[in-house]
């Protein structure tokens, strides 16, 4: 399937400090940007934490350094923007560092950049799933599983052979960008989740 990355959506014109930064000075910068947070880089621009306005109002320290929340909590730009969606709201932050190969920063990605995502209408989410998640499965042919798509959360219906496919399915369309919420509505003819292992191996290369 296609993803939009996150390279695609984040803001490259980054506003960061450096650890020796003051206080007072990255007070400035995030009033003067209009910002609630920046990411603090070393000399390499290797992202080593973030400052939000939080940080400055409890800690009250003198540098970036100390006033900062480390390990800094970042994303890849080639990582799909509906993970990190889920990564923004997993780990309560409202602005993502981007980094590229070397875990340089290459951007920054707030919420309001990756929420456009959710924004799909229904009936695209709906062809997506069709068209990129049951039409490339053998097993069930497409015909055997319907989606209904309702404010972007998807159900699916239908019944499928094994258990194990149902489960892949619902983890697939859940990465579609726009899905909110996956429903489960499938039942299966076998449930091989239950089996150990070596019998699942067995099982599947049995066909």
């Amino acid at each position: 399937m296609k993803h939009v990355k996150v390279g695609d959506l984040m803001t490259d014109n980054v506003v960061s400090v450096l650890p020796g930064t003051s206080f007072r000075e990255t007070a400035k910068l995030l009033a003067e940007h209009g910002i609630s947070g920046l990411p603090v880089v070393d000399e390499d621009d290797h992202v080593v934490g973030v400052v939000s306005e939080s940080d400055l109002l409890a800690r009250r320290a003198l540098t970036a350094q100390k006033l900062m929340t480390s390990p800094a909590v970042t994303v890849h730009a080639e990582e799909a923007v509906a993970d990190a969606a889920r990564l923004m709201v997993r780990r309560g932050v409202e602005r993502l560092p981007v980094v590229d190969e070397e875990e340089r920063l290459v951007g920054i990605g707030t919420r309001r950049d990756l929420l456009c995502v959710f924004l799909r209408p229904d009936a695209e989410i709906r062809r997506r799933i069709r068209e990129e998640v049951l039409a490339d499965a053998a097993d069930p042919p497409e015909d055997a599983v319907d989606v209904h798509v309702l404010d972007g959360v998807v159900t699916l219906v239908g019944r499928v052979r094994r258990r194990s496919r149902a489960v892949l399915l619902l983890r697939l369309a859940e990465r579609v960008e726009g899905v909110v919420a996956v429903v489960d509505r499938l039942s299966a003819r076998e449930d091989d989740t239950r089996l150990a292992p070596s019998a699942r191996a067995a099982h599947d290369f049995s066909g």
